[in-house]
């Protein structure tokens, strides 16, 4: 019996791609289950896990994995089906890049803040890429550039691109560069067609928009690693319909609001939650144009929502 030590590079929730330090792939599966520590999930492997796994004598190309390295970070969602669960969507990232489209499906304002909320728990550093500037009206990309400064004011890196005339594609490969991202979004803002831009040999499959609800079409079904340049690594996930947060409390969302967290030593109360306590520094600052009403919109409706969809 061989031990090895490796990395998930896909997920199909039964079997893992494993690949070791000699660059050799093993389909592995795991050794009876799992249980991650305060961690309630319905799988307890994603993409980018580090894993030991070993192989039986007298099988090649298949392992066990018995073992899951400390993680340094995740990036997890509600499960769509099963309640009081999470899904790890990947691990240990070094950003999120995040594809968003203003037409031809619109992103949500909501759905952008949520997933910034969500990396915001681990500090995990967020590229938002704005993409189809090429369906953009004038009134369209003079919003657009609106969003981009309010969000670069608040920390994020802010990218704009276009399949289409290739705008912006260079930068984003630059910005990937060494570096671990995982690629997400709603279904189709155009994941795949800029992931094979920037590696045409992926050649990943793409969908049109769906011309019902003007919705995008799932292309991608399982979470999936790639290697696009020599220690660049992305990981391709399904889209996100909706996005429902996973262990942020009520009392713990507003110190996961950059420009809120500036000002929580401020408030009247030490325990202050911003909705209708008296003397509260976040109200105040909203009021005064100085925290966008839009964010503080997004805040009200994750406290809210307590199954935290939207």
């Amino acid at each position: 019996m061989l031990e090895k030590k490796g990395l998930v590079y896909r997920s199909t929730g039964s079997w893992y791609e494993v690949r070791d330090a000699n660059g050799d792939f093993f389909s592995c599966r795991l050794k009876g289950k799992f249980k991650i520590k305060d961690l309630k999930v319905t799988n307890p492997l994603a993409v980018g896990d580090e894993v030991s796994f070993f192989i039986e004598d007298g099988e090649e190309g298949t392992g066990v994995i018995f073992e899951i390295s400390p993680r340094k970070n995740y990036i997890i969602r509600k499960s769509v089906h099963k309640t009081a669960h999470g899904h790890l969507l990947a691990c240990n990232l070094d950003q999120l890049v995040l594809i968003v489209t203003l037409a031809n499906p619109k992103t949500s304002l909501g759905f952008i803040d949520r997933m910034l909320v969500t990396a915001e728990t681990f500090r995990i550093p967020v590229l938002i890429v704005f993409n189809k500037i090429d369906l953009l009206p004038k009134e369209g990309i003079e919003y657009q550039d609106v969003l981009i400064d309010l969000y670069t004011s608040l920390g994020y890196g802010c990218l704009v691109t276009s399949a289409t005339t290739l705008q912006g594609t260079d930068d984003l490969m630059a910005a990937l560069e060494n570096k671990i991202s995982l690629v997400s979004g709603h279904s189709g803002v155009g994941k795949s067609t800029l992931i094979n831009i920037l590696d045409p040999e992926l050649d990943l499959a793409t969908n049109e928009i769906s011309t019902f609800a003007n919705k995008g079409v799932h292309t991608t079904t399982f979470a999936e690693m790639y290697e696009i340049k020599a220690n660049s690594y992305i990981i391709d996930s399904p889209g996100i319909k909706e996005l429902g947060l996973m262990d942020v409390s009520q009392s713990e969302l507003a110190h996961y609001f950059p420009e809120f967290r500036d000002l929580l030593g401020e408030c009247k109360f030490h325990n202050c939650l911003h909705i209708n306590e008296p003397k509260c520094a976040v109200k105040d600052a909203v009021e005064a144009g100085e925290i966008s009403e839009t964010r503080y919109m997004s805040y009200l409706s994750m406290f809210d929502n307590h199954d935290n969809r939207r």
